[in-house]
């Protein structure tokens, strides 16, 4: 929110957003930006972050009468609950469309070796290992470091205690940790889930 917004004012652009597609055009700008970005941390595919952002907004601009909120920062944790799900669904989506070219091809799939290490090598590693966990534990994970939400954000954004949270992420770290060295990609000790 920038400094010129008062509450009343953000409360009654989510007001008219909900009558006045230009209103919505101005949540819309104010909030691309942080569900994009946390799109590409999900799928670490920019041309993916932008069709799934495009799908969130539209789901947002058609669903805006049913956001029951008054605030802001309620409609931001509203918005990443719809990407969320539009993330989780695009996944499963493309997971099916591996496992049929997979069965049509009826053989291994080609991989690509790289002899040395490699920033791109290591992030490919990190993306690996980070869509191995659970979705809520990915959701978890990019909330918390790549869009840096404190558990309590994170808790508002999934619709449980902060406490819940911060377990779901305590746990995510470790499957987290165990899946990358597994991958012989090691980390500092500790995590953040407390924070």
């Amino acid at each position: 929110m920038t400094e010129s917004q008062s509450p009343a004012s953000s409360g009654e652009l989510l007001d008219q957003a909900s009558r006045d597609p230009a209103a919505f055009v101005r949540l819309y700008h104010r909030h691309y930006d942080d569900i994009f970005r946390y799109c590409v941390h999900r799928l670490f595919e920019r041309h993916t972050a932008e069709d799934v952002t495009s799908e969130v907004f539209l789901k947002a601009a058609e669903h805006i009468h049913r956001f029951g909120g008054c605030k802001e920062s309620q409609f931001r944790s509203w918005l990443y609950r719809v990407a969320t799900n539009e993330i989780n669904s695009h996944v499963r989506k493309m997971s099916r469309r591996r496992m049929l070219l997979h069965r049509f091809r009826q053989g291994p799939e080609q991989t690509v070796t790289v002899c040395e290490e490699s920033d791109a090598e290591q992030l490919a590693r990190l993306k690996e290992a980070v869509l191995g966990l659970k979705p809520r534990y990915q959701t978890v994970i990019t909330l918390r470091f790549f869009e840096n939400l404190k558990p309590t954000d994170i808790a508002e954004v999934l619709g449980c205690s902060p406490g819940t949270a911060r377990s779901q992420l305590a746990r995510a770290i470790a499957q987290l940790r165990k899946r990358l060295k597994a991958a012989g990609v090691n980390l500092p000790a500790g995590g953040e889930a407390n924070e």
